[in-house]
């Protein structure tokens, strides 16, 4: 099988990976379309101690599911937590909290980066027929965008800032605006902003940022920097919603946090449902934020094209 093999914190492209297996409860999936996130790329930088096959944005075609054979030949895509449904943490309905759980492409299971990957079918989301491979790769990360309106209560003319304007960033700042609230994006350059306003969204850089002035900060930067400045910006009593995983720490004077009654809320996956719905009904638009396409074959080409600076969405895709 071909893909991207990840080891050592070392990438490459192999064409001698074992197939997977598929048990009954899994799905074999065959990629159609990938799309490289910032978590991939933090890979590379520790974020995980991972070796196998990364990559967990995917739309696939199934194969074979031994035991659910009416999902063979749908499209999908899936929730990227394997769970035990045995622990504490599932029985309560936290399954994304499994104390057994491992993640695809980021902890002990091979991700999507291949010619096939495996998949519980309880993850699976069949993908409407009237949305596009390259619009329902974005279903997680947009997934993850919505989860800050599950856990926060967003309402009409809230000051909301989000700091950062890459990837997930832009997901976020889209879902935020259909909620009405007065909502602005920190950016570091002209393109974004610019960007940002086709989506009739407001862009600030960070010198322009009051301190104290936000009922709600995103942090999306995956950068000391980016949570300093939401910190600085989120008003006493606000909340703090931290998107970003990366390698690395921050310093935090929790001092200040206690003084000013900070809510730190830690944000990561999302729910699917919504977030292919949001899809469906086109009120987000996804296409601008596609960066590049490539072919499997030219996965080690496409990860570097993600990692330049700027770059928005890649996508790696497979006939």
């Amino acid at each position: 099988m071909k893909g991207l093999w990840l080891q050592n914190r070392q990438l490459s492209f192999r064409t001698d990976l074992p197939e997977p297996q598929v048990e009954p409860g899994m799905a074999l999936i065959r990629l159609r379309t990938a799309g490289i996130c910032a978590t991939d790329l933090e890979m590379l930088h520790g974020y995980y101690p991972f070796t196998g096959v990364p990559g967990h944005e995917f739309v696939g075609g199934v194969l074979a599911a031994p035991g659910a054979e009416g999902w063979v030949g749908k499209r999908v895509v899936g929730e990227i937590n394997l769970t035990c449904v045995e622990c504490e943490a599932c029985r309560a309905g936290r399954e994304h909290h499994c104390a057994n759980r491992t993640v695809l492409g980021i902890l002990g299971h091979d991700g999507v980066l291949a010619e096939y990957f495996t998949l519980p079918v309880r993850n699976l989301h069949a993908v409407p027929e009237g949305v596009e491979d390259e619009l329902a790769v974005f279903t997680e990360p947009l997934a993850a965008a919505l989860e800050i309106q599950e856990q926060v209560q967003v309402q009409p003319g809230m000051r909301v800032l989000v700091v950062g304007a890459g990837r997930l960033g832009m997901l976020i700042a889209q879902t935020l605006r259909l909620t009405s609230c007065d909502l602005k994006v920190v950016v570091r350059r002209q393109a974004p902003a610019d960007l940002l306003a086709r989506f009739g969204i407001a862009a600030v850089f960070a010198d322009e940022v009051p301190e104290n002035s936000a009922d709600l900060v995103a942090e999306a930067t995956g950068s000391p920097d980016g949570f300093a400045l939401s910190r600085r910006a989120v008003r006493p009593a606000g909340t703090l919603a931290l998107k970003s995983t990366f390698a690395g720490d921050v310093t935090l004077n929790l001092s200040s946090v206690v003084v000013d009654e900070i809510t730190l809320v830690g944000s990561r996956c999302g729910p699917f449902a919504p977030a292919l719905r949001l899809l469906e009904s086109g009120l987000v638009d996804l296409r601008p934020l596609i960066s590049a396409r490539y072919d499997l074959a030219d996965g080690l080409a496409a990860m570097e094209k993600a990692a330049e600076h700027g770059a928005l969405k890649v996508l790696v895709t497979q006939d």
